[in-house]
């Protein structure tokens, strides 16, 4: 019972912070924290919409999540960059100590920067359809235009044909 007493003592005196913070799904969150050596870093986050007309926060929904990047004090090594669910946390240990940039945005379908790509994607595969769409009414009018003309064609062959064998 002691070492549990002795346990819970010096969970209530490690060092920890916590931020509370809104951003929206076209922003960037970064923050730049001081991180000894070899030491963990644990966040925990919740993404959640907010309904202008009810004014208040909606329930997670299916696909939002939170996209988090972790760099080093030299900005040249990327420690952790991560896709996330909406409610959940993240864990990290520096390997160097200094000043390490923690990143987050939202993967909100509707946000322009993260989702770009996958709008990027479907847009381009809607673009490619739609052009072979084309492609084939315009190859189908030709034909039908060819066939027409080709039977023109033989009919008028066919009654010069005929005119001259006078059978007709």
């Amino acid at each position: 019972n002691e070492a549990g007493g002795l346990m819970l003592l010096f969970a209530w005196l490690s060092p920890s912070q916590a931020l509370y913070f809104h951003i929206g799904e076209t922003e960037k969150k970064c923050f730049i924290e001081e991180i000894p050596d070899e030491t963990m870093v644990i966040g925990r986050y919740r993404t959640q919409l907010w309904d202008k007309q009810a004014g208040s926060f909606l329930p997670s929904t299916p696909g939002l999540g939170m996209h988090v990047e972790i760099k080093d004090p030299d900005a040249k090594v990327i420690i952790l960059s991560r896709q996330y669910g909406s409610d959940g946390r993240f864990t990290f240990t520096s390997h160097t100590p200094g000043e390490h940039q923690i990143c987050l945005h939202s993967n909100s379908t509707k946000m322009a920067l993260f989702a770009g790509g996958k709008l990027y994607r479907e847009e381009r595969f809607r673009m490619t359809s739609e052009s072979t769409n084309q492609r084939v009414l315009w190859w189908s009018i030709a034909q039908t235009f060819i066939l027409i003309i080709t039977g023109i064609w033989q009919m008028r062959h066919l009654k010069s044909f005929f005119e001259a064998k006078k059978l007709v």
